[in-house]
């Protein structure tokens, strides 16, 4: 084990905290997204990425920090469309 920061890290977490943080950066992906790639939940995906990252690889971590903050700016926009979506298949919604 190594120790970053006072925690004690694995180096199985390292790992893959810095697999995850290349695939945000290459893939622009978010976090629910990336979570379902992993296998881990949304809250591993985020801690690896907001606590360990920055103790591991500041770096990729600030990469990573333009990403995660994009796709915070760009929820509700998602979450609109989304939404548009659901209720013009339902036939619910008319446009124009």
């Amino acid at each position: 084990m190594s120790i970053k920061g006072g925690e004690e890290v694995t180096q199985y977490i390292e790992e893959r905290v810095i697999d995850i943080a290349k695939y945000v950066v290459r893939q622009k992906t978010t976090v629910r997204d990336t979570a379902k790639r992993f296998g881990v939940s949304k809250s591993t995906v985020h801690r690896d990425l907001r606590d360990r990252l920055p103790k591991i690889n500041r770096s990729l971590y600030k990469e990573v920090d333009k990403v995660l903050n994009y796709n915070l700016a760009e929820r509700h926009k998602r979450g609109g469309l989304s939404t548009k979506k659901k209720y013009m298949k339902e036939g619910e919604l008319h446009i124009g």
